[in-house]
C-alpha cells in the first residue's frame, strides 16, 4: 500500500510535491551556503590575522640571564620556524651634521639585527630610500636629522664617546608598536606612541658600540628573541588563539622565569575571535529569519492543500485504514519531500558556494563539510516532518471522518488573536530592544586576556519578537479587511473588475484563510528582504565612513613630527592630477591637567572640503552645529565625553591646556572654552583628543606647522594619486590613502567580506519574495480550481473569473509589499542598533537600497499576478476535468 500511495502522489501530486520540495530546498540551501560562509569568513580572518604580524613572538630576556640559553629553548619549541637574538640599547641622543648646520635629537632606541633578520622578518622592516644592507634609520628619524643614505650620524652613549655610523638606507617600521612595547606589562601601561629617533644596526655594529655599555649600565642594554612560528594553524580564530598562547605559556615555563613572551600573534588572533563571533551572529541573523522563512513557506504550501489531503484521509479511514497506517503514508510523504529538497537544497549551495566563495564545500575540513552538510540536511527532514506529519496527526486526533469529507468548512479565527499575542510579541520586543540598546550594552565580550569570549544570543529576541508579532499583526489586520471591511473592499474593487465586485469581496471572505496566510508570507518575506538589504547597504557605507575616518580623507600626508611644514604647502599639494581640495590639519600635545591629549586644529569653514564629519561624531548637536559653534567662538574647544566626565565641565567652561610653545619650546598655558563633545574626528585616536580653532593655536603658541595634510580626491584614482604624492614628498612625510586603510579599520567585521554573503543574501530573498506570493498564491487558486469551474459553467465570463483571481492577488500584493516594508523598516532600525559593535562609527542613518529593494516588491508582485494569470488559463483547458472531480 506504501507503494502505490508513493505512486500516486508521484503522478496526480507531483507538482505539489515539487513545490513543497522547493520551499525546503530553499531552507536547505541557505543554511548550508550561510554556513560555508561562516567557515571561509573564519578561516580568513585566522589568516588575515596571522598574516599582518611581523614578530610572532618577542621573547624579552631577564636580567642576568644568558640570551644562548633562551634562544635555545625557543628554537627548540615545537613549530618554531626561525629564532633570532635582537639587541635593543638606549640613546641619550643623535646628532649629524648635514649641508653645513647640526641637528640634535632626543633620547631614542639602537637595535642590533642578526644576519638574515629581514629576510626572516620582511614585514618588521620596510625600505624607503636607499639600501637594506647596513645602519638604517627610521623614516621619522631621517626627518628629524634631515640625514639621507650616505650621511654620518653620532650615537649617544651614557658615559662614553658618541658611535658614528654611516646611514645605508632610511626605513619605515610597520609595526613599531609592537617591536617597542614593554613585554610583560599590561596594555594600558604601554607607552602611547613608539620611539621617535630610531636606529638599526647590523649585530656586529651594535656588538662594537654598545658591550662596553652593557657591562657598565646593563638597565640599558638589553637582548629579544625575535620567532617566527609555522602559521599552520587552526581555521577557527579561538582555537588559533588557544594554540599559539598555549604554546606561549610553556616556553615561559620551560624558562623558568628566565623570560617573558609578547605574544604578538596571539593578540593579533585573540582581536580576530571577536571578529569571529560578530561573523556567527551575522550567521544566526541572516540564516535563522531565512530558514523560518522558508519552512513557512512549505507549511504554506502542505496547508493549500490541506483540504484535498483531508478529504483523502477521511476517504481512506472510511475503507478500513487505520490511524498508525495513515500517519505512516504522511511520514512516507515527509521523506519524499524532505529527502527531494535537501538533495537539490545541498546541491544548490555547492553552486553557491563555488561562486561566491570559491569552493564547493560546506566547511574548512572534511568533518566540517560533512557535519554543517548535514546539519542543513537534518533541518530540511525537520522541516518536512512538521509541515506534513503533524498536520496529519492533528487531523486524526480531532475530525471525524464526516468532517474529514466536507468540503466547505467555516474558517475560524486562531485562538491567539482573542489573547491579543501579537501586541505582547510587539511589547516584549520593545522592552528587550530598550534593555540591549542602552549605551553601556555590549553584544560580544571579550575580556582582554581572558580566553574566553561570549555572545549575548538573548539580545536577537528583540528582533525576532518584532518578526513575529509584525506577521500576527499583519494577520490581524488582513482579517479584519476583509471581514468588517467587504464593503471597502468591494469599493476598490469596482474600478477593476466592475459589476462583480461585491461578489468578489463576498468570495475572498469565505476564502480569506488562505488569502491572508498568503498575505503573512508577502509580508516576512518583504520584511527580511527589506531588513537584510538595509543592513548591508548600511554596512558598506559605514565601512567607507571608518575607513574614511581612520585614513582622515582620500589621502592623508602626514608629516614628520618636529618638522615645521606651513600650510602654504597645501598649494604644491593641490596641483597634483585628480587633487580636487587639501586642507592642512594641525596636531599637536597638550596636558589637560596630569592627561597628555591629542590637540588637533582645523579651520572650520574649510575642512569639510578635504573630509566628510557625519553628525555621529559629535554628542549635543549635528556636525554643522558644532563646528558654527566652534567657529563663533575663537577659543573654543570641542573635547571627548570622558574628559567632559572626570573634569565635571560644563558648556562655556574655561580649560587651560598647557601646549608646546614653537618659540621656546616649553609648555605655555594657553586658555580655551568648552564649546561641545567630539566622540571621533578624522585621524584621531579612539581615546581622549581635543579639537580647536587652527589660527588661534598658532597664534597662542607661535608655531603655524602642519601635523597633515588631507586630500580629496573625489573618491576616484586615489592609489594613482597617492603614488604621485609619495614620489613628490619622498620620505619627508607619509602618505596613506584609503584603499589601505579599508583593510586596517577597526569595525568587528573588517575580517569578514560581505560581498559573497550580500550576494547569497538578498539573492535568496528575491526568491522567497516572489515564492511568497506567487507559489501560494497559485497554488491557493489551484485549490479552489472546482469553484471557479462552476462559475465558469454557470456561464461567469473570462474578465468576471479575472476579477476573482485580480481581487485576491492584488489584495495580497498591496497588503503585503505595504505591511513588509513597515515591518522591515522596523527591523532595520532594530538590528543596527542591536549590532552596533559591528559600526564603527554608528551611523547617523539607515542606507536604503531603494533600487535593489524595487526589484524585490516588483518580483514579488509580478509572481503573484503571473501566477493568477496562470490559473485562468489552465481553468479554461481543464474546466471539464475539474468539473468531473466534484
Amino acid at each position: 500500500m506504501s507503494l502505490l500511495w508513493l505512486k500516486g502522489l508521484l503522478t496526480r501530486r507531483a507538482g505539489r510535491l515539487l513545490a513543497a520540495s522547493a520551499g525546503i530546498a530553499l531552507a536547505v540551501a541557505l543554511l548550508a551556503s550561510l554556513g560555508s560562509f561562516l567557515a571561509a569568513s573564519k578561516a580568513t580572518m585566522t589568516q588575515r590575522a596571522a598574516a599582518g604580524v611581523a614578530v610572532d613572538w618577542q621573547v624579552q630576556v631577564q636580567p642576568g640571564t644568558e640570551p644562548a640559553t633562551i634562544l635555545k629553548a625557543a628554537a627548540g619549541q615545537a613549530s618554531t620556524v626561525l629564532a633570532l637574538p635582537v639587541g635593543f640599547a638606549d640613546t641619550t641622543g643623535l646628532q649629524a651634521t648635514v649641508g653645513g648646520t647640526t641637528q640634535t635629537t632626543g633620547p631614542g632606541k639602537v637595535l642590533g639585527l642578526p644576519p638574515g633578520y629581514l629576510a626572516g622578518f620582511p614585514r618588521s622592516v620596510r625600505l624607503l630610500a636607499g639600501s637594506l644592507h647596513g645602519v638604517l634609520v627610521a623614516q621619522q628619524t631621517a626627518a628629524n636629522l634631515h640625514v639621507q643614505p650616505g650621511d654620518r650620524v653620532r650615537l649617544g652613549r651614557t658615559g662614553m664617546h658618541p658611535f658614528v655610523v654611516t646611514v645605508a638606507g632610511v626605513v619605515e617600521l610597520p609595526q613599531a608598536d609592537s617591536l617597542f612595547q614593554r613585554v610583560g606589562q599590561p596594555t594600558q601601561s604601554q607607552p602611547q606612541a613608539p620611539p621617535d629617533n630610531v636606529v638599526l644596526l647590523p649585530q656586529a655594529i651594535f656588538t662594537r658600540a654598545f658591550s662596553e655599555l652593557a657591562k657598565t649600565r646593563p638597565d640599558l642594554v638589553s637582548t629579544q628573541i625575535h620567532v617566527r612560528r609555522d602559521r599552520q594553524l587552526p581555521s577557527d580564530p579561538s582555537a588559533a588563539y588557544t594554540t599559539v598562547t598555549q604554546a606561549a605559556n610553556n616556553l615561559e615555563v620551560s624558562v623558568a622565569g628566565a623570560a617573558l613572551v609578547g605574544d604578538n600573534l596571539g593578540t593579533a588572533l585573540g582581536a580576530a575571535r571577536e571578529d569571529a563571533l560578530y561573523a556567527q551572529v551575522l550567521f544566526l541573523f541572516l540564516g535563522v529569519p531565512g530558514a523560518v522563512l522558508s519552512a513557512t513557506l512549505t507549511w504554506a504550501v502542505a496547508g493549500a492543500g490541506a483540504d484535498r489531503r483531508r478529504q483523502e484521509q477521511s476517504l481512506l479511514r472510511s475503507r478500513g485504514c487505520s490511524g498508525r497506517r495513515l500517519l505512516l503514508l504522511a511520514a512516507l510523504e515527509a521523506t519524499t519531500v524532505g529527502v527531494l529538497g535537501g538533495v537539490i537544497g545541498l546541491a544548490g549551495a555547492a553552486l553557491i558556494g563555488r561562486s561566491a566563495f570559491g569552493s564547493a564545500g560546506f566547511g574548512t575540513t572534511a568533518t566540517g563539510a560533512v557535519i554543517s552538510a548535514g546539519l542543513a540536511f537534518l533541518v530540511g527532514l525537520g522541516i518536512a516532518a512538521a509541515t506534513v506529519v503533524l498536520p496529519a496527526r492533528h487531523e486524526l486526533a480531532v475530525a471525524t471522518t464526516y468532517q474529514g469529507r466536507s468540503i466547505v468548512r467555516r474558517p475560524q479565527r486562531p485562538s491567539w488573536m482573542r489573547f491579543g499575542l501579537d501586541g505582547l510579541l510587539l511589547v516584549g520586543s520593545l522592552a528587550i530592544f530598550w534593555a540591549t540598546s542602552r549605551s553601556k550594552y555590549t553584544l560580544v565580550l571579550a575580556p582582554e586576556g581572558v580566553p574566553t569570549i561570549s555572545v549575548s544570543y538573548w539580545a536577537f529576541l528583540g528582533p525576532a519578537l518584532l518578526w513575529a508579532g509584525c506577521a500576527m499583526l499583519a494577520w490581524r489586520i488582513a482579517d479584519l479587511v476583509l471581514d468588517r471591511g467587504k464593503l471597502l473592499v468591494a469599493w476598490v474593487l469596482r474600478r477593476f473588475v466592475g459589476s462583480v465586485s461585491t461578489t468578489v469581496a463576498l468570495s475572498m471572505f469565505r476564502q480569506r484563510r488562505v488569502i491572508i496566510r498568503a498575505t503573512v508570507l508577502v509580508t516576512l518575506a518583504i520584511s527580511f528582504a527589506v531588513s537584510t538589504a538595509t543592513f548591508n547597504a548600511t554596512y558598506r557605507h559605514q565601512a567607507e565612513v571608518d575607513a574614511q575616518l581612520t585614513n582622515g580623507a582620500d589621502v592623508t600626508v602626514t608629516e614628520s613630527p618636529g618638522a615645521h611644514v606651513l600650510p602654504g604647502a597645501a598649494a604644491a599639494l593641490a596641483q597634483t592630477p585628480g587633487v580636487r581640495a587639501v586642507q592642512p590639519l594641525q596636531h599637536r600635545y597638550a596636558y589637560v591637567g596630569a592627561d597628555l591629549q591629542d590637540l588637533y586644529g582645523i579651520d572650520t569653514s574649510a575642512i569639510t572640503s578635504a573630509t566628510s564629519l557625519q553628525d555621529a561624531y559629535f554628542q549635543g548637536g549635528s556636525a554643522d552645529q558644532l563646528l558654527s559653534r566652534l567657529a563663533h567662538r575663537p577659543d573654543g574647544i570641542l573635547v571627548s565625553a570622558e574628559t567632559v566626565s572626570d573634569f565635571q565641565l560644563t558648556l562655556g567652561d574655561q580649560l587651560k591646556l598647557r601646549v608646546l610653545s614653537g618659540t621656546s619650546q616649553q609648555y605655555v598655558t594657553v586658555v580655551f572654552h568648552y564649546v561641545g563633545i567630539v566622540n571621533e574626528f578624522p585621524t584621531a585616536p579612539k581615546d581622549s583628543f581635543l579639537v580647536a580653532n587652527a589660527s588661534y593655536i598658532a597664534a597662542r603658541t607661535g608655531d603655524p606647522s602642519v601635523g597633515a595634510f588631507l586630500v580629496d580626491t573625489g573618491g576616484t584614482h586615489v592609489g594613482r594619486v597617492a603614488a604621485e604624492i609619495r614620489s613628490q614628498v619622498g620620505t619627508t612625510a607619509k602618505v596613506t590613502d584609503v584603499n589601505s586603510a579599508r583593510g586596517l579599520v577597526g569595525s568587528s567585521l573588517t575580517s569578514v567580506d560581505l560581498s559573497g554573503l550580500t550576494t547569497i543574501e538578498l539573492g535568496f530573498a528575491i526568491v522567497l519574495a516572489a515564492a511568497a506570493g506567487g507559489l501560494v498564491a497559485a497554488l491557493g487558486l489551484t485549490e479552489r480550481r472546482r469553484s471557479l469551474a462552476v462559475a465558469a459553467a454557470l456561464g461567469a465570463s473570462r474578465q468576471q473569473l479575472r476579477g476573482f483571481t485580480l481581487g485576491e492577488s492584488g489584495f495580497v500584493a498591496l497588503a503585503g509589499l505595504v505591511c513588509g516594508a513597515l515591518a522591515g523598516w522596523g527591523l532595520s532600525s532594530m538590528l543596527v542598533k542591536v549590532l552596533t559593535g559591528v559600526f564603527d562609527p554608528p551611523p547617523a542613518h539607515l542606507a536604503v537600497p531603494w533600487g535593489y529593494l524595487l526589484v524585490v516588491a516588483a518580483s514579488s508582485a509580478a509572481a503573484i499576478f503571473v501566477a493568477s494569470g496562470l490559473a485562468i488559463h489552465r481553468l479554461r483547458g481543464h474546466l471539464q476535468e475539474d468539473l468531473r472531480e466534484l
